[in-house]
């Protein structure tokens, strides 16, 4: 009796397992298929937005580069005129930095990139430049910080005027032993309850005018796409 009940339920168990072969080829098939339509729809809403991404991308970077250099100074396609320079410990940087040349009846009159100060309150503090063809500053603006809220974001625009001090400064002006905050026998103010971020600021912004001076002729003259080591 035992071995007819055990040879009974042989077929039962093949066709339990053929039939959970089955359900899991189909959900397999199914998962395949949905994962097929999920991949080509994100594909198909990325192709449609990836243009109107890239435009705001592009008109959020000019918008910044025209805080530091002014739309009416230049006559050129800012975005377009560009040179890559090499790393460089003037700059923080240890990758490739564009460069953008704004021209006017196709001299170039001022350049504007970004610097890093490396050695903020709280991290690395990002900064773009302008620089004109006199070595003067056009203008600078903070584009990313981590800096506490209330006392060292005050180098942001958004929260006061100190980054303003740095226009139609340079090299000479204050001179060289100046280019430190009024706590350090400077010419900059510092904030109260916060002197390490505006050190900061005034030394990498110090730096990137060394840089300039050292490399004047090939970022003011080079063709693009040439790329200027320190």
């Amino acid at each position: 009796m035992t071995n007819n009940s055990t040879n009974n339920q042989k077929p039962d168990d093949k066709v339990l397992t053929t039939s959970l072969f089955k359900a899991m080829f189909l959900s397999a098939i199914l998962l395949g298929f949905f994962g097929v339509i999920g991949t080509l729809s994100v594909s198909s809403v990325y192709n449609l937005t990836a243009p109107t991404i890239e435009k705001n991308i592009q008109q959020k970077l000019l918008k910044t580069l025209s805080s530091v250099i002014p739309d009416n100074s230049y006559d050129n396609d800012l975005l377009s005129s560009t040179i890559e320079i090499g790393p460089s410990q003037l700059l923080s940087s240890q990758n490739k930095t564009i460069v953008y040349q704004a021209k006017l009846n196709n001299d170039i009159v001022a350049i504007a990139f970004k610097t890093t100060a490396p050695d903020g309150y709280s991290g690395n503090i990002s900064i773009l430049i302008g620089v004109l063809t006199n070595g003067n500053i056009s203008s600078v603006r903070v584009i990313s910080h981590k800096e506490t809220p209330g006392l060292g974001d005050k180098i942001d625009i958004q929260r006061s005027n100190w980054i303003h001090s740095f226009e139609n400064t340079n090299l000479d002006i204050p001179d060289k032993k100046h280019w430190k905050v009024k706590k350090d026998g400077g010419y900059f103010d510092q904030f109260s309850g916060a002197t390490i971020t505006p050190r900061a600021v005034v030394k990498a912004v110090y730096k990137a005018l060394v840089y300039v001076k050292k490399n004047k002729q090939l970022l003011f003259e080079v063709n693009n796409l040439e790329t200027v080591k320190e």
